[in-house]
């Protein structure tokens, strides 16, 4: 796995000029046109928080997310010669994509935290919370990553016969980022469609992220449990298909 990691981390930007700087230019560039889309043309509602700082947050945890499933999603179609050469593990292909998405996380969360103290720093409402930062960011992290690799697990089965996946899995996402309160707060939903929000388990990880950093937001224990039991059971329905599926998926490959 260690290996894995360290393959995934220096292939991603072996060839580029720019190199690891593209883990904060990346964010830092969606940030921007969010802010001049959504905050100064659409002008959707911050809950009072700078738009900067509002959709570093989202983008933040968000990214973690989305990279863990995307790429989890592709372990057998991008490892078959691997797999047909040598045994080991499976399961170690995927929680690789996890750790090294982890890694990446880190580096882009030190950015989100520069954002955090600069606004500070000029007296706006971003109010952060020691012992909720503690308490919350293992549990967000625990279930944004469970989450992702129980889809991703599911799809990558999937996709070694229905190759069509591979091209709906990035839009689909795109499309899930919009049911999630990444771009706008929980609040600003009117009742006719924030049920639709509530369903979704990955808005009470969000919102709680947002809150215990920023102040701003909603921290819902309830909604926290039923997306850490969601968790549970889209990474056990994850587990199970990807084992049954990794025996014989490469006479389909």
């Amino acid at each position: 796995m260690r290996m894995f990691v360290r393959r995934d981390f220096v292939s991603a930007y072996k060839q580029t000029i720019l190199g690891p700087l593209w883990f904060f230019i990346q964010p830092l560039l969606t940030t921007l046109t969010f802010t001049v889309i959504f905050g100064n043309v659409a002008k959707i509602s911050t809950d009072g928080l700078p738009h900067m700082v509002f959709y570093m947050s989202g983008i933040t945890i968000w990214n973690y997310f989305s990279e863990t499933l995307t790429a989890t999603s592709n372990t057998f179609i991008q490892n078959a010669n691997l797999f047909g050469k040598v045994y080991f593990p499976r399961l170690v292909m995927p929680i690789t994509r996890v750790v090294s998405g982890l890694m990446k996380f880190g580096i882009q969360f030190l950015l989100f935290l520069l954002f955090i103290v600069y606004y500070m720093n000029t007296g706006a409402p971003v109010k952060p919370d020691l012992y909720g930062i503690l308490l919350v960011t293992p549990l967000v992290l625990l279930i944004m990553a469970g989450i992702g690799l129980g889809i991703g697990m599911i799809l990558s089965a999937l996709t070694t016969k229905y190759r069509d996946l591979v091209f709906l899995i990035t839009f689909g996402i795109q499309l899930l980022m919009y049911a999630t309160p990444v771009i706008y707060p929980m609040s600003s939903m009117t009742s006719k469609y924030k049920w639709i929000i509530e369903a979704n388990p990955l808005s009470w990880i969000v919102e709680a992220f947002r809150k215990v950093y920023l102040g701003t937001g909603l921290l819902d224990w309830n909604g926290i449990l039923y997306s850490f039991g969601f968790m549970a059971v889209i990474l056990l329905a994850g587990i199970i298909i990807f084992n049954k599926v990794e025996r014989t998926f490469i006479d389909n490959v």
